[in-house]
């Protein structure tokens, strides 16, 4: 039963052995270069960088951002469905048509809740 186990344990292995080397290589790599002012200021597009490295991003952003990650994963969960609806309707009837219903009413609720609280909104 071992002998099964061993492919993915040499894919660990190597895996974690390529990002050690890696790090330490960069480690190593990295300090031998020559540092200045310029060469660690940030390049863009040959424009002097001007404000904070780091912008404020309104909540709104992450929200919407949060919901599109939310309406995605539906389609993760109704793509297998779709695939195996012949073959469950064969064995049990209509049933999955009123599961798969169900949840896409749940979520179509989730949808109008999150539009009528004006989440995506993107003017105020």
């Amino acid at each position: 039963m071992f002998e099964n186990y061993i492919p993915v344990l040499l894919q660990i292995v190597l895996a974690g052995g390529f990002a050690v080397v890696t790090l330490i290589a960069s480690a190593l790599l990295g300090k031998s270069a020559k540092r200045n002012a310029i060469k660690d200021s940030a390049y863009e597009c040959g424009m002097l960088p001007v404000g904070d490295s780091q912008p404020r991003f309104s909540v709104k952003f992450y929200i919407v951002a949060m919901l599109f990650v939310l309406f995605d994963i539906e389609v993760v969960f109704l793509y297998p469905w779709s695939i195996v609806y012949k073959d469950y309707l064969a064995a049990f009837g209509p049933s999955i048509l009123a599961v798969a219903s169900g949840f896409v009413a749940v979520l179509l609720v989730a949808f109008v809740y999150a539009w009528k609280k004006g989440v995506l909104d993107w003017k105020s």
